[in-house]
């Protein structure tokens, strides 16, 4: 399922696209090596610019309008999601991690464990990460890899461009003169640097909580969270070891009853 792409966020995303190419253009109209190898009829790098450049751009689309992982109605099959048995659940002492299901208090909808309600866009989302001003949606079980990729995409864009505009700076023989040549350009590799420092700290940390196998959500807020504040400060029940947890992140696709992950890996005592 995807969101209309003239509904909420359309001016964000508007916004995203145009600064997108408007800087691309000013790379190619300025003295940068692409405009130079674009002249001299060398189009193997300009060519592939724009086509990383339109890859961010259908990516960003894809994470912003794409369902994270929605929670629109008691699935019959996940609806009892502990994943485990009756005789299981008695089993588990009442000072150990409980299991109970959740009923969300804003769409009153079962929430399976790791989701969580998300109140800009008003519905529970499986995995909840984070929602995303940026891209003007939430990262969840559906897109958060989608999100990951796009990150990289998108650092691999944003240096690459702050080369060109750093090819395409020229000399001045006085500080006016120079920052009148290539003023606009210093603007744009300024801000170009900026983003690139932005996403690359994004793109690390989440590569970071993916390789413990926790969300933003939890980790920032793991002293509130029912099935987490019983746990030690350096345990977490879905950490299956760092291979495991990047390969059931980016290789594994369907829905993850984590219910029964938490009871098979934090129930020890059972």
């Amino acid at each position: 399922m995807f969101k209309n792409v003239f509904g909420s966020g359309f001016l964000v995303r508007t916004a995203h696209v145009i600064l997108t190419w408007v800087i691309t253009l000013i790379l190619f109209l300025h003295d940068t090596d692409l405009r130079k190898e674009e002249e001299t009829g060398k189009l193997l790098q300009p060519v592939l610019f724009v086509l990383l450049v339109l890859v961010s751009v259908l990516l960003y689309f894809a994470v912003s309008l794409m369902d994270p992982g929605f929670i629109l109605s008691d699935d019959g099959d996940l609806q009892f999601t502990l994943g485990v048995t009756e005789e299981q659940q008695d089993m588990i002492p009442p000072t150990t991690k409980s299991l109970r299901q959740r009923r969300c208090g804003h769409c009153l909808l079962q929430q399976p464990m790791r989701s969580k309600h998300c109140q800009t866009c008003q519905h529970c989302v499986r995995r909840y990460d984070h929602h995303c001003p940026w891209i003007e949606n939430c990262v969840g079980e559906k897109n958060h890899r989608w999100f990951v990729l796009y990150l990289a995409v998108q650092l691999l864009v944003l240096l690459w461009g702050l080369h060109m505009a750093w090819t395409g700076f020229r000399y001045g023989p006085t500080w006016q003169l120079w920052l009148r040549t290539n003023g606009m350009l210093l603007g744009v590799a300024v801000l170009v640097a900026l983003l690139s420092l932005t996403v690359l700290l994004l793109l690390g940390s989440h590569l970071y909580l993916v390789s413990l196998n926790t969300t933003t959500w939890e980790f920032m807020s793991r002293h509130r969270i029912s099935y987490l504040k019983h746990c030690g400060v350096d345990e977490n029940p879905f950490d299956r070891g760092t291979f495991h947890n990047l390969w059931g992140f980016f290789c594994v696709w369907g829905t993850v009853v984590w219910e029964q992950v938490y009871f098979r890996e934090g129930s020890d005592p059972v």
